[in-house]
């Protein structure tokens, strides 16, 4: 596994409120499968990362949104924690950020609550997907189909519900930024209704 992703630039977009084994432990699997990684936020120094309530440790940032472009990297990480995600779901730049990769049919891999940037960046209609079970209403209204399991593949897209699912996360993250492109999600991506800007 140590060389699957030898050459892929991988981004880890976040903000401050991140959950932050969430953050850590993928950026962890990404390097000890050689990929190199960014954090990427909307802005720049670094970001706070939480356990739960509790405040944890910060994160430096790598690039802001506004220093870097989608098309140079492989794979989109969205870590999870009730902060961070609501903030990023009203930040026109990160939706941007994000919609690029499902337009290029690169892969994304979600967890917890992340899958609310997913609503707004509007790439969740006719997707199979989970997350942290107090969303999943959101999802349904937006269009997925949401599953209660602890890791689901659907066209490059990974999601995962919790911290527990983080061991079947990072391996079907790595399997899925390893394969590359799908032609499947690029194609839903052009074909889905594009939300209002905030």
């Amino acid at each position: 596994m140590s060389e699957q992703l030898n050459g892929k630039t991988i981004a880890i977009l976040a903000t401050d409120g991140f959950e932050q084994v969430e953050l850590t432990e993928p950026m962890k699997a990404l390097k000890d499968a050689g990929a190199e990684v960014h954090v990427v936020s909307p802005k720049s120094g670094s970001i706070q990362g939480f356990n739960h309530f509790d405040k944890g440790d910060a994160v430096p940032v790598d690039k802001t949104l506004s220093e870097t472009d989608p098309s140079i990297y492989q794979g989109l990480v969205l870590p999870g924690g009730a902060h961070n995600p609501d903030a990023l779901r009203i930040d026109d730049d990160a939706l941007a950020f994000v919609r690029a990769f499902f337009d290029a049919g690169k892969p994304v891999a979600a967890i917890c609550h992340a899958p609310w940037i997913l609503i707004d960046a509007g790439v969740v209609e006719g997707r199979r997907l989970t997350s942290y079970k107090t969303i999943r209403t959101d999802l349904r209204n937006a269009g997925a189909e949401v599953v209660d399991e602890e890791v689901v593949t659907d066209q490059g897209l990974v999601s995962s519900r919790d911290p527990d699912d983080l061991p079947a996360f990072r391996a079907k993250m790595i399997e899925e930024f390893a394969e590359g492109r799908h032609a499947e999600q690029a194609e839903a991506a052009q074909e889905a209704p594009r939300p209002v800007a905030h």
